[in-house]
């Protein structure tokens, strides 16, 4: 099966992004490696990939929007999280558009497909390398403020990761591509931990399900919007590795929902 690898090195490891071609479509699975190298060779997509970071820094952002669970931060993928390794995809059919045409619906109205009940402060450059969105609302029944940075972006998918304090530490494509039909599928695949132990409990109780409930309604949504009369979403979920990384357990002292509780975060 030919592939070809690209890489950026990211705080914490090397993000590895992977093209699987098989007839008629392309895959694209993004990873972490331990390894905090540089690739010997610059990619012919490094204009795609945001510039490397230490912390969050958070520009102007729209009223409301608050900050103080993202500026300063460090960027965290699966490598920093506490809890189990898990892989959750969700997918959706929407034939009559393309992938192309599709992902850029997405990027323009990422915030419009989100559930009422939490808030997508889109950068003012739109979903771009770099930029820094912040993410208000509720994980079942808990509020929190956080934010996302885009890492990768292209025509076909883009990617983010996560502040330290978020609910995960993760890694969230967002693709588009077209199955063995030629039909496009829009597609969001999560390689995540739960960030500290709060959140572990919390993902075994119910940010779990809160988070399947919110890629299936994005999805739907965005289905809709591009003509699908009853979409339906295809969830499949893959256990990566049971141990937790008590090494990790420090990350408490970040989590966002105790800075939101405690009256913490500030708005810009």
């Amino acid at each position: 099966m030919p592939f070809v690898n690209s890489a950026s090195t990211f705080p914490g490891g090397l993000l590895m992004r992977r093209v699987v071609t098989i007839p008629g479509r392309a895959c694209v699975l993004l990873f972490i490696t331990g390894e905090r190298r540089r690739p010997m060779t610059e990619s012919k997509d490094a204009q795609n990939w945001a510039d490397p970071i230490e912390a969050f820094h958070v520009g102007k952002v729209p009223e409301g929007a608050g900050t103080r669970n993202v500026e300063g931060r460090r960027p965290v993928g699966p490598l920093q999280g506490f809890g189990q390794l898990w892989q959750k995809t969700y997918e959706v059919s929407v034939p009559g558009t393309t992938p192309e045409e599709l992902i850029a619906t997405w990027k323009e109205r990422f915030a419009e497909f989100w559930p009422s009940s939490n808030r997508f402060y889109a950068p003012a450059a739109g979903i771009q390398p770099g930029e820094i969105a912040i993410i208000g609302g509720q994980t079942g029944p808990i509020k929190i403020s956080t934010g996302v940075r885009v890492i990768y972006a292209d025509e076909r998918s883009w990617a983010y990761m996560m502040p330290e304090g978020h609910p995960f530490s993760a890694i969230i494509t967002f693709s588009a591509h077209e199955d063995e039909d030629a039909v496009t599928v829009a597609r969001v695949d999560a390689m995540l931990r739960a960030s500290d132990p709060i959140f572990e409990l919390g993902f075994r109780i119910f940010i779990s399900r809160q988070e399947d409930k919110i890629w299936a309604y994005t999805l739907a949504r965005l289905a809709e919007h591009l003509g699908v009369g009853d979409p339906h979403v295809i969830k499949n979920v893959v256990l990566v590795d049971r141990r937790r990384q008590w090494n990790e357990f420090g990350n408490i002292w970040k989590n966002s929902v105790i800075g939101t509780l405690l009256g913490r975060d500030r708005r810009s």
